[in-house]
């Protein structure tokens, strides 16, 4: 996934990180963390690593700072804030100045956040965080530093916790109809479509992605192979979500596709670009919800939850690269 903002500048500082949950009997527990170095108390963060996306970014920084293992859940968005103590001069090579104007500029950080259920682990003190508390979300916004913390977790509660995501997989990058002789239900993914499905199975793992359907199409099937590979599980063939199967019959289809994605916790749907924007659009307008943008591009995925049967929310991961390698 790459987030990065076009208005970014290239002293900007990319991390991601999660609002840790679990369930307790009054409802829901949040993970706080205290970091000595800041005498603060926030939600588990840190900085992407070289090469890394801030979907792998946020469950490793979670992990590392917690001690626990998680699943992500639906997306909770961006802050950004600027660091006048950084030292821009360390960062860029220069004042931090406008040449023009004479005003002084800082690097800003821009953190992308997800929601995060706890599956395992335990908390050990550590050189960056000294102390974890799970608290309740009320208890939450009086103990948390931060007024951007506050923001990220009144999104946090804007829905509730116990959605379903569906993960729907546009295939990766195949080579041209034009170029390809013979059927084209058999034309491959190239050699980019094949980096791009290896991106693929940290992101769609990190969402707890475990059952798998594809159209049957074979740039399809290979875009989720590596996965399927991973978890040491078969990919279904499903023909409803081939383009033509979609529109002989879009009624049945998507009858067809809501039975198939209660087979699974976390199902994974790998189709064509002529089948997903219509799919999202109907489950849109059964639900009363409106989706974000997102241009459902070679190996893009949508984020969905779903609440009662109703989409609830939609995140749009247009790569799975990391920034640099697309």
């Amino acid at each position: 996934m790459t987030k990065t903002s076009d208005e970014s500048s290239p002293t900007d500082i990319f991390a991601a990180g999660t609002v840790l949950w679990r369930p307790s009997e009054g409802g829901v527990e949040l993970a706080l963390v205290h970091r000595p170095k800041y005498d603060d108390w926030t939600f588990p963060k840190g900085k992407l690593d070289p090469g890394e996306t801030p979907i792998v970014a946020a469950l490793r920084e979670t992990e590392e700072e917690t001690g626990f293992r998680a699943v992500l859940g639906r997306g909770l968005g961006r802050v950004t804030y600027s660091l006048p103590g950084s030292g821009a001069s360390e960062a860029t090579g220069d004042s931090g100045a406008n040449e023009a104007t004479g005003d002084v500029t800082y690097p800003r950080k821009q953190v992308d956040y997800w929601t995060a259920q706890c599956e395992s682990g335990d908390f050990v003190a550590n050189d960056e965080v000294d102390a974890l508390r799970w608290v309740s979300p009320d208890t939450a916004f009086d103990e948390l530093t931060y007024s951007m913390d506050h923001t990220v977790l009144r999104r946090f509660l804007e829905l509730p916790i116990d959605t379903r995501t569906v993960l729907v997989v546009r295939h990766a990058k195949a080579g041209s109809r034009r170029d390809y002789d013979g059927d084209d239900r058999a034309r491959p993914i190239e050699e980019k479509g094949r980096r791009q499905a290896a991106a693929l199975v940290p992101q769609l793992s990190a969402f707890g992605a475990d059952t798998l359907f594809s159209a049957d199409r074979a740039r399809c099937t290979q875009t989720i192979e590596p996965l399927a590979h991973l978890l040491g599980v078969d990919i279904a063939l499903e023909p409803s979500l081939s383009e033509e199967d979609y529109t002989a019959d879009p009624a049945l289809a998507r009858k067809r596709i809501a039975d198939v994605i209660e087979s699974g916790t976390v199902p994974v749907l790998c189709s064509q670009g002529g089948v997903i924007p219509n799919l999202l659009q109907w489950w849109s307008e059964e639900s009363g919800f409106d989706l974000p943008e997102g241009r459902t591009r070679k190996a893009s995925t949508w984020v969905l939850s779903f609440h009662c049967g109703r989409l609830v929310a939609a995140e749009y991961l247009d790569t799975p690269l990391a920034p640099g390698q697309a």
